[in-house]
């Protein structure tokens, strides 16, 4: 993705956003490019090493059991 704004269209206006909205997408897009880096750098971390082995790996389903705990924990249970 381009990190340069989006050609303006002539014919129309763009409608501004509010400033906390504002720097609430900016903050959304910081974290997005931060996970795509993170990523990014784990495929390399493959294309230059080789895939890990597999003592060195966890199972997909505890990292799935780990991250529905954590949403969980993030939500008040329903009576």
């Amino acid at each position: 993705m381009s990190e340069q704004p989006a050609p303006a269209d002539t014919a129309a206006v763009r409608q501004q956003l509010e400033p906390a909205a504002a720097d609430g997408l900016r903050a959304y897009a910081a974290r997005t490019r931060e996970s795509a880096d993170q990523l990014a750098a784990v495929l390399e971390d493959i294309a230059t090493n080789g895939l890990p082995s597999v003592e060195d790996c966890t199972p997909w389903e505890e990292l799935r059991e780990a991250h529905l705990a954590r949403l969980a924990a993030q939500r008040p249970a329903v009576a």
